[in-house]
Order: structure tokens, then C-alpha cells, then sequence
């Protein structure tokens, strides 16, 4: 079992399916971040059988709640002083901008490229969203 030792101050992006770390590092841009990053692959998890977990050796203002959207059960962890001083859980936003795409190739984002994807919460008990555009559903599968 993988513990948050070693990490003095900072966040520990935990319960992210396995394989899912790098979708997660590229959208919150982490690699722009002057400070170390360390994903972990493949950890062993009761819960989850294997999991992928992010640390970030430094505070960061993120609204992480966009993140449910790509990883439901996934758990922030605030580190400070090398002990873990808050922990969240993600809750799905009203509203996302940008972070899936519309399948529907009718819709107008498939014709006018520059336009923003926008999606609205429309089921929050089975986390479906539903394109502002041309209503096409969208439901994570994870």
C-alpha cells in the first residue's frame, strides 16, 4: 500500500482509474507547473483493484470539480507539513466547458470548430450531460 510519505506540502490526486493519470496530467496542464509531479501507475488498491495517483509537491488553485466529469471517484488530498489536512471528494458540476466533445457530427462544434464544447448537467444520479447545442448525451463510462 502507497502512502502520501515523502510530500511536505502539496496534493495527492488519488482513486484515479488505472491509466487514467496521464488524461488527467494533460488537462489540468501539469507539466507547465515549476515544481515536481509524480504519477504513480498501476497501484494496488483494495477498492479499486489498481489505481493511478498524481502527487503535486506544491499548493495549487484548481477547480477540481471539472475533473469529475473524466474521473467520478476520484479524491483530492491537501497536504501540509506531510500530513494530510483535507480530503475531497469531486462533486459534478452544473455546467462543463471544453473538457469532452460532442459526438454528434451534425452538431455545430463539428462545424464551426472555433466553438466552445458545452455541456449541462441533465441526470446527476447517472452523471449525464447533455450538449447546450444539439442535446446529444454524453455519460462517462467509468
Amino acid at each position: 500500500m502507497l502512502n502520501i510519505g515523502g510530500l511536505n506540502e502539496g496534493i495527492v490526486l488519488d482513486h484515479i482509474h488505472a491509466g487514467g493519470a496521464m488524461e488527467i496530467y494533460n488537462y489540468l496542464n501539469l507539466e507547465k507547473l515549476d515544481c515536481s509531479v509524480a504519477i504513480i501507475k498501476n497501484a494496488k488498491s483494495n477498492k479499486m483493484g489498481r489505481k493511478d495517483i498524481i502527487k503535486i509537491d506544491q499548493l495549487i488553485d484548481i477547480d477540481f470539480n471539472m475533473l469529475a466529469v473524466l474521473e467520478p471517484n476520484m479524491t483530492i488530498n491537501y497536504i501540509k507539513n506531510g500530513e494530510r489536512v483535507e480530503k475531497k471528494q469531486l462533486a459534478l458540476p452544473e455546467k462543463i466547458y471544453g473538457i469532452i466533445k460532442c459526438k454528434n457530427p451534425r452538431c455545430i462544434t463539428s462545424i464551426e470548430q472555433e466553438l466552445p464544447h458545452r455541456f449541462k448537467l441533465t441526470n446527476r444520479e447517472k452523471a449525464i450531460y447533455r450538449c447546450e447545442y444539439c442535446e446529444q448525451s454524453f455519460k462517462n463510462k467509468k
